[in-house]
């Protein structure tokens, strides 16, 4: 009995640190973001002037996948599906623009939705979550919580995080690694956007037409702790 019991607080050290390694110290992948997408400034455009998804411009498919750069993007970025106007997916409600946070557990939170295609970006806080057909990495999202919690010499560590989604009667729901729970919901409620965290905050939010000030540039989030 003794001799399992230390088995098995090895193989679960072994497997947390396999997992922390994993998670903060594994190789990012490629940033494959256009370099005029994160210089330009996404703060300028006006969010409730929705392009036309009629077909006439690029593919979901043809676009390069998006993700933060680091831990966070140094000012909002532009529209990562700028280019492409494929119709939504079949089953796809229509989440796209910019939303603030008016009640419940995220008041303030703002961020901005993208669609084309089975595509969806949501770009906020620093992160960009890219999930869906692209031109450069799979389906999932491949990036970080933006959350750094701590930093070495001048290099900042935050843990990595990965999502697909699928859509459910208008819901549509993240799940992790695109295979694993549902940890995240977004879906319409008349004219408001809801956000359903993986935490068990709802966020209502309302439509924006441009950025307010204060989020152009990321606030620093985590508790980073200076190693050296």
């Amino acid at each position: 009995m003794k001799k399992w019991l230390t088995r098995t607080a090895l193989a679960l050290v072994a497997f947390f640190a396999w997992a922390f390694w994993l998670a903060f110290f594994s190789a990012r992948p490629p940033l494959t973001i256009d370099p005029a997408t994160l210089a330009g400034d996404g703060s300028t455009l006006n969010y409730c002037a929705l392009p036309e998804l009629d077909g006439s411009g690029k593919m979901a498919a043809d676009i390069p996948k998006g993700n933060t750069p680091g831990c966070a993007y140094e000012h909002f970025p532009l529209p990562i599906l700028a280019e492409c106007t494929e119709p939504l997916s079949e089953g796809a409600a229509d989440l796209r623009g910019l939303w603030i946070g008016v009640e419940g557990g995220y008041k303030g939170h703002v961020e901005r939705v993208e669609q084309c295609g089975e595509r969806v970006v949501i770009t906020s806080a620093g992160i960009i979550h890219d999930l869906g057909p692209n031109s450069t990495g799979g389906l999932t999202s491949n990036d970080t919580e933006g959350s750094v919690l701590f930093t070495a010499g001048e290099r900042e560590y935050c843990a990595r995080s990965s999502a697909g989604t699928t859509w459910n009667n208008g819901v549509l729901e993240f799940r992790v690694f695109g295979w694993g729970p549902i940890v995240v919901k977004r879906y319409m409620d008349g004219e408001q956007l809801v956000w359903e965290y993986a935490d068990g905050s709802t966020t209502r939010m309302d439509r924006l037409c441009t950025l307010p000030d204060e989020h152009k540039q990321p606030k620093p989030r985590g508790k980073r702790i200076e190693l050296f």
